[in-house]
């Protein structure tokens, strides 16, 4: 059974615990709920993509508390970068650069790259900070499906297959965030999303934009 709680303070001292013992737990953010796991612990990471039924060849973006934390997960940060986190985090760009070598490859799929973003909503911040890890997470729905804007849907999706759903209302984005490869030369759109890309472009000239 999974559990569905409102996002409080002891709901989300349970979300950690379950965190903590390798458990998936869905969450709002600021653009769609999403379900995650404690990004060091590949085997609920494995959970996760098992919940979701999502393909193995496809990489789980990470959740951070903080711009400072990158460094946890990604190496050779670009000075462009940190520009972009300054301007846009916590917010809806995520943004691709080199893994660090401590992120299980369950996490990247294999690939050498891992795409990392600060969401700007208080229940992720609030999980992240508790676990004292950043988590491995994406959209609380089945692969292929629409993307969850309520706890309601979250449950229709995933009810029976994760431990936990915090319960914190309607997305307030309701759009998922951009993509933003700063690995590949020129930058590259990967995901048109909640930050526009003429504004991504402002501090980007070269970014390439993938068309509508």
């Amino acid at each position: 059974m999974t559990a569905v709680l409102s996002a409080d303070e002891t709901a989300i001292r349970r979300a950690i615990q379950v965190l903590k013992g390798g458990g998936l737990v869905a969450f709002p953010t600021d653009t769609v709920y999403g379900v995650g796991a404690h990004v060091f612990m590949p085997e609920a990471v494995a959970k996760l993509y098992t919940a979701k039924m999502r393909p193995r060849d496809r990489a789980i973006p990470i959740l951070l508390a903080g711009a400072e934390d990158i460094a946890l997960v990604a190496e050779e940060i670009p000075e462009v970068a940190w520009e972009l986190m300054e301007r846009f985090w916590p917010g809806g760009l995520t943004l691709v650069l080199p893994k660090k070598a401590a992120v299980p490859d369950m996490v990247t799929a294999g690939q050498p790259n891992v795409a990392v973003r600060v969401p700007d909503h208080p229940v992720p911040q609030a999980l992240i900070e508790g676990l004292g890890a950043p988590l491995a997470a994406t959209s609380a729905n089945l692969s292929g499906h629409p993307s969850p804007i309520t706890a309601e849907e979250v449950r229709a999706e995933l009810g029976g297959r994760i431990e936990l759903i915090l319960d914190g209302g309607r997305c307030p984005g309701g759009i998922p965030s951009t993509v933003l490869d700063l690995t590949a030369d020129p930058p590259a759109i990967l995901r048109r999303g909640a930050v526009a890309a003429e504004e991504i472009k402002a501090i980007l000239p070269r970014v390439t934009i993938p068309r509508r």
